[in-house]
């Protein structure tokens, strides 16, 4: 008998037995077309790709970059064309793994109830015979986790307890712990990352590069392709229509790809508007993000898009969440005015009886329903508001059949059939129902936790038009985001947050990427100046550490000094210690 079983038209015990039988060849796929009933996802989509590069897959929502990654991992079959790699077809994820191919899906995908470490071995071990042991396993989680994610994280921690960038890069680990990896593929692995982490995926992949792999990488952030990308494949509508090399990998050649448009023009700079009304809609007093931080008191006024950055896990997103009622401070209470007059609010439903409504960048955890369809996941919440016949509730489906029109024509959302479940859509395309869900409501204020992350560039700048059109009109918006490009041109002020707290403002002119990065590393002057709408401000007297400095740097020898940044560190030393240093950056060390 036969023990070679036959999957496709490959030999299983040949990819995993003899592995010396592969060919390097290049990695192409050819005429390659999948649907999903009337949707065609790739239709008749053709590239290749050689290994030792970092090849870019880009393109705008439902154009099939992520069932082109899914059809290289041999997730999804196709109807019809070729998948080749070394020389073989992968049909199945098992099959994709003994061929070398690891793949990061777009979707964070942890078990919460598991710790990190399980989480990051899943999948590792067979049913007889287990290829580590488990304090081999804690011992490789603990130095893999600290090296991606830049600090200590401990591996019997509960996923649940998480933040999302932190189990991004436990999705992320899971390809990187595999050392036989010759194929990655990296599907929007960069959204849930700040620069800071962003950075650190980008000096790994470079590193795989340099060992002959071959990385795929599929991303809406074009500066972030722009910077990584050795070559770049455009698609649109299931089809490639352009590759760019390294040299030709620019913003406005990828943008006349991805439109379609032969003329793009010179790009518009927008400039901010401000608030034209001095009414304070929101404010927060004495507000204690964690038990540990600086209180908080800021003014929101109407008509305003606030922006908020900061690193990962220096609480912002936790902010964020406390105006919108979905978590609670430590301390403190914010208050919104109604009525003409302030009240407060401490949960998700008072805030939004109150016309606060919010939208989480987690949209698998915290905001679709992934077992009701596009339709449900859009219009649920307005079943009760738009409802007729008194105590009988009838609900009124001519008008939400009017509302999911207008407002899917408005983001431009590929639906399919509106019946489909929304696990059908492409994750931008899943964002921008969760977008609509929220305007549809016609909130007072609007609460977003990195709204962006997911969707394209056009659809991006479609969102910027809809939220200045909403403020233009009254309303008021909190944005955070982890892209500091978005803040150009949308936020008149930028509150930059370090160890949950506001360390720096930026307003107007002085609201740029560079800036903003200085501040969200501590290396800015911080709430030095007077700023207005907030009523506790930090005075930090620059000139006199200056002078301070200069008067003894005579005495130092120069090359015994070492400049460390402790601002993580702070955290982790006892309560009185961390009075004492509150106001330092940075220390200065002298070695005799």
């Amino acid at each position: 008998m036969n023990d070679k079983k036959i999957i496709g038209d490959t030999f299983l015990n040949e990819v995993s037995l003899n592995p010396e039988k592969i060919t390097k060849k290049d990695i192409y796929i050819k005429d390659a077309y999948k649907a999903f009933g009337v949707t065609k996802a790739l239709n008749g989509c053709s590239f290749s790709a050689k290994f030792g590069e970092i090849h870019a897959i880009v393109g705008p929502n439902g154009c099939g970059k992520s069932t082109l990654a899914k059809v290289l991992s041999g997730v999804l079959p196709l109807d019809k064309g070729k998948v080749s790699i070394f020389g073989h077809t992968p049909t199945s994820p098992v099959m994709a793994r003994k061929l070398g191919i690891a793949t990061v899906f777009q979707e964070v995908m942890v078990a919460d109830e598991a710790s990190v470490v399980d989480n990051l071995f899943i999948g590792t071990d067979d049913f007889w015979y287990k290829a580590m042991t488990q304090g081999e396993k804690v011992k490789k989680a603990e130095a893999l986790m600290e090296e991606l994610v830049g600090e200590y994280v401990n591996p019997h921690t509960l996923a649940s307890t998480l933040s999302l960038p932190v189990k991004a890069w436990i999705t992320i680990g899971r390809a990187f712990l595999r050392e036989d990896t010759k194929v990655l593929i990296l599907d929007e692995s960069s959204a849930a990352l700040d620069f800071d982490s962003t950075e650190r995926l980008f000096t790994k992949m470079r590193q795989l590069r340099d060992k002959g792999v071959a990385v795929f990488i599929v991303t809406h952030r074009i500066a972030e392709l722009v910077r990584i990308s050795d070559k770049a494949t455009v698609m649109r509508d299931g089809i490639d229509v352009g590759v760019l090399e390294k040299k030709e990998i620019t913003e406005k050649n990828l943008l006349k790809l991805m439109t379609g448009k032969s003329d793009t023009g010179d790009k518009i700079k927008n400039i901010a508007s401000k608030s034209q009304s001095d009414n304070v809609i929101l404010k927060t007093h004495d507000l204690q993000v964690w038990k540990e931080s600086e209180p908080i008191n800021l003014d929101l006024q109407q008509g305003q898009i606030l922006g908020i950055t900061g690193l990962d896990g220096h609480g912002q997103d936790d902010f964020v969440k406390i105006l919108a009622g979905v978590q609670v401070g430590y301390g403190g209470y914010v208050e919104v005015k109604a009525n003409n007059q302030y009240e407060k609010y401490k949960t998700l439903i008072e805030a939004k009886k109150k016309g606060i409504f919010f939208v989480s960048g987690d949209r698998k955890k915290e905001g679709i329903l992934p077992n009701l369809s596009i339709y449900e996941n859009m219009v649920m919440p307005l079943y009760r508001t738009t409802s007729k016949g008194g105590f009988l509730g009838f609900i009124n489906w001519l008008e939400l059949n009017g509302i999911f029109s207008w407002e899917v024509e408005r983001l431009n959302i590929k639906t399919g059939l509106s019946t489909n479940l929304i696990g059908s859509l492409s994750g931008g395309n899943q964002q921008k129902v969760m977008i609509a869900r929220a305007f549809a409501q016609h909130p007072k204020i609007l609460i977003l936790n990195d709204p962006a992350r997911g969707i394209d560039i056009n659809t991006k700048t479609d969102l910027y038009v809809h939220l200045r059109n909403y403020v233009n009109d009254g309303n008021t918006v909190v944005f955070l985001s982890s892209e500091l490009e978005e803040f150009i041109g949308l936020c008149s002020k930028v509150l930059v947050f370090r160890h949950a707290g506001i360390f720096d403002i930026f307003e107007n002119e002085k609201v740029e990427p560079g800036a903003l990065l200085e501040g969200m590393f501590g290396q800015s002057n911080g709430l030095g100046a007077k700023i207005p709408n907030t009523r506790k401000v930090i005075n930090l007297d620059n000139d006199k550490i200056k002078g301070n400095f200069e008067h003894k740097k005579e005495k130092i020898d120069i090359n015994k000094i070492k400049i460390i940044d402790f601002d993580k560190e702070k955290y982790k030393e006892k309560k009185s210690e961390e009075k004492n240093q509150a106001t330092n950056k940075i220390k200065i060390k002298v070695f005799n």
